[in-house]
């Protein structure tokens, strides 16, 4: 009685289910005509919908293998149709880190640094002397009575 959800299964679900595992297990490519149509905001739109519409209509675990192998279908889309718009648009790291050292160039000194070496009298004022007073301060005996023993 443990697999009575087995019944209410279709066969439809079933194929389905093997197309998609058959899929993400084994290295099949996209076809070279439909990867650009794939690759599209209309193909990804229609991949979409139809990952909602299993999510809505059969069972769960049939819907997260239908997310997998839409990823899959994507990616090895993507691969396949060098004119993506996303890798097309997308900029390296290398081209990323010189837009940012153009935005920030490297600065010489740090604003603390340049306020200190303005303000700061360090290095610049004559050493410090010491003058020899006659003014000897004392402190009073500290009277701890039952504390202090």
């Amino acid at each position: 009685m443990k697999f009575d959800f087995l019944k209410s299964i279709s066969p439809l679900e079933i194929i389905l289910f093997i197309v998609f595992v058959i899929y993400v297990i084994f290295p099949i490519k996209t076809p070279k005509m439909i990867a650009p149509w794939v690759d599209s905001c209309v193909g990804m739109t229609i991949i979409f919908i139809g990952t909602l519409y299993l999510f809505f209509y059969t069972t769960p675990i049939l819907a997260i293998l239908a997310v997998l192998a839409a990823y899959e279908l994507l990616r090895r889309s993507s691969e396949l149709n060098t004119s993506t718009t996303i890798m097309k648009y997308t900029p390296s790291q290398d081209k990323k880190d010189e837009v940012m050292l153009e935005m920030n160039p490297v600065q010489k000194e740090t604003l603390e640094e340049e306020v200190v070496s303005k303000m700061a009298p360090l290095g610049k004022s004559d050493p410090s002397t010491y003058i020899e007073t006659s003014y000897k301060p004392v402190a009073d005996p500290l009277l701890c009575g039952s504390l202090c023993s």
